[in-house]
């Protein structure tokens, strides 16, 4: 079941409930809602996780954090996702996000030599918000609902694996204790070559 293969990478459950970062979340994160591990749970936390990783703000933990306990999702599936954007992603995943903004706008692409400054971010930010901020939540809802839709699909076709191996060997099982004694015996017996 895709249940045991996610269990396996979870992380424990009374830890994160301690943790003295999160205690600002209330009784909401005992909700066992937020825990478990079924079909819906795990897609709806694909959806607000791999959102929540394009949107170009600082804490989007916190904002999947908070969508998960509204929607009901998989609380750490929900905020694991979210780094899909790291240090090493964030450059080439929001350039990208930033030229798919700009042409969806139909605005040119601003091509300019970055430098990591505070003085190039006050001068260059307000020419890209808008394409960088659009562009990202184009691309975030579309691969987020995507990712929804697969992890259901992939979900419902390995349960249907898994019951159609268990009906497989139930009906072989079947099979060898119909069969006579006498039967069984001429199987256990090697043969003469």
């Amino acid at each position: 079941m895709p249940r045991r293969f996610i269990k396996r990478y979870m992380p424990d459950e009374s830890k994160i409930k301690a943790h003295p970062h999160l205690q600002w979340l209330g009784n909401s994160i005992h909700n066992p809602n937020l825990w478990h591990l079924n079909r819906s749970s795990v897609s709806l936390a694909f959806l607000v996780g791999i959102f929540c990783a394009f949107l170009p703000i600082p804490f989007q933990m916190l904002v999947a954090a908070v969508l998960a306990i509204l929607i009901h999702s998989n609380l750490p599936i929900s905020i694991g996702l979210v780094w899909i954007t790291n240090p090493l992603t964030m450059p080439p995943i929001f350039y990208s996000t930033y030229k798919v903004g700009a042409f969806l706008l139909n605005l040119p692409v601003q091509e300019t030599d970055m430098a990591l400054s505070l003085e190039w971010l006050e001068s260059s930010i307000s020419h890209i918000w808008w394409p960088l901020l659009f562009g990202s939540l184009v691309c975030g809802a579309i691969l987020s609902a995507a990712s929804y839709a697969l992890v259901q699909l992939l979900w419902v076709w390995r349960v249907n694996r898994d019951w159609e191996a268990r009906r497989q060997r139930r009906h072989a099982k079947s099979r060898r204790n119909k069969k006579t004694p006498a039967v069984l015996r001429q199987e256990k017996e090697p043969t003469d070559q």
